[in-house]
């Protein structure tokens, strides 16, 4: 399949076959899309040549793959949720403010102990193992979570079995203490953050009803200096109120965070939710931060912004690629009572549970129906240029919004393009600064 696009003045053409990408001019690019040109007879000659060209070269109009996913019965990864409570009244939160609408909880001792047990004895082969550390506010549990890491670095080391750890926090209760272990043992650390002080404190509130900017600022400056090379990233939310959200991308780059993602809401809340008609000012916001994005990076003052960085060379395989993500199969959720679920975006949802870390997975039917999923059951995926980028979007996201996890949600598809063919651009401007 052929993708034609432009960004500010460059045409580019994808070959989703081959996933390379090429450069053209104007002419080329509506000669490429079937339109009425008007080309020299050399131009038109040198064009057909270079596409002839391509296409022998398996670069253009390649079969497109038709790998099968990969999805092994291993669990690989949790997500524990080992506090259901938090210290913020998020108004977007997606998990009723940190309580899951049930009981405000935390994890025991012995039942995150029990989660590790059930990761290593689900593993099988697997020699890394991965457990992200979520909420809710997970410093609020900070005991249990230190502890937790002991153990699975202890019980690992017997089975010759390495841990890589994360924890996604509001960092409100960034100590001395709490920085040092973060820094000596773990992988990746997520930091909320909005952006500028009067968005982050609209919708990021304390359980007093202020706003929370003052409070976590500094902190999260001083651990991202603490950090040294070692993985983070502020990762904040973009609302119906601040479809400017370039500026809150850009200022916290001004702010001094070099690993930086700003999402889309994921909301029904009337005055915070992004519909249809946004779409316009969010694309004009992309290609807006896209080209800040690739004058400071020619400036020397580059920073990552997740969703403009793709690996069209390199990356997970294409098996991996059409699996869509592992949840419900090599990746699950445990709630504080220990229940399973398939991510940390099912938690609580009945429907959905999978079993228990004491007694392994009982929901059978349910984890199959996971493992089934893929690129290939989105059947409306077929006609996408992103679709070997994207795999079909985010479960989740499909079951809550369309009512079934391979009904791809329209909104989170424009935005994933649009996010893709600036990466693309990204991607080429880059390569041509490097010859």
């Amino acid at each position: 399949m052929r993708h034609l696009f432009q960004c500010k003045d460059k045409h580019y053409l994808f070959d989703t076959g081959s996933g390379s990408l090429h450069e053209c001019d104007e002419k080329t690019a509506k000669l490429l899309e079937g339109k009425a040109v008007v080309m020299m007879r050399s131009e038109l000659d040198t064009a057909l040549e270079e596409v002839r060209l391509l296409r022998e070269e398996g670069l253009l109009d390649a079969p497109e793959p038709a790998e099968r996913p990969v999805k092994s019965e291993e669990v690989k990864a949790l997500c524990l949720h080992i506090s259901h409570d938090c210290n913020l009244r998020c108004k977007y939160c997606f998990a009723d403010e940190g309580a899951y609408h049930a009981e405000r909880e935390v994890m025991s001792l012995d039942t995150a102990k029990a989660a590790i047990d059930f990761l290593l004895r689900e593993s099988g082969a697997r020699k890394v193992l991965e457990v992200d550390f979520f909420g809710g506010e997970p410093l609020m549990n900070f005991d249990v979570l230190r502890e937790t890491v002991a153990y699975a670095r202890a019980e690992g080391e017997k089975l010759g079995k390495r841990f890589l750890f994360t924890t996604t926090t509001n960092g409100l209760l960034l100590t001395d203490e709490v920085i040092d272990f973060f820094n000596a043992e773990m992988e990746n650390v997520v930091l909320s953050l909005d952006g500028r002080p009067e968005v982050h404190d609209e919708v990021r509130r304390t359980v007093n009803g202020k706003g929370s900017f003052d409070a976590v600022i500094d902190k999260v400056k001083k651990f991202v200096r603490s950090r040294g090379d070692k993985h983070y990233y502020v990762r904040g939310t973009f609302t119906a109120k601040n479809l400017d959200f370039s500026r809150d991308v850009l200022f916290l780059a001004d702010e001094g965070f070099d690993s930086l993602s700003v999402e889309p809401v994921v909301t029904d809340i009337e005055d915070l939710k992004l519909t249809e008609e946004h779409l316009p000012a969010i694309t004009e916001e992309y290609d807006r931060l896209c080209e800040e994005y690739i004058r400071r990076e020619e400036e020397g003052r580059p920073f990552r912004f997740f969703h403009f960085e793709v690996d069209l060379e390199g990356g997970p395989c294409l098996a991996k690629r059409v699996s869509a993500c592992g949840a419900g199969n090599e990746y699950l959720s445990v709630v504080p009572s220990g229940d399973l679920y398939p991510c940390h975006q099912f938690a609580g949802e009945k429907e959905f549970l999978m079993g228990n870390v004491r007694e392994g997975i009982t929901n059978a039917a349910l984890r199959e129906t996971f493992r089934k999923n893929s690129l290939f059951t989105r059947t409306k995926c077929g006609d996408c240029f992103a679709k070997f980028l994207c795999s079909g979007g985010c479960s989740a996201n499909n079951y809550h919004f369309m009512g079934d996890m391979n009904e791809p949600y329209p909104m989170t598809c424009a935005m994933m393009k649009k996010r893709m063919e600036c990466a693309m651009h990204v991607l080429a401007e880059r390569k041509s600064r490097e010859n």
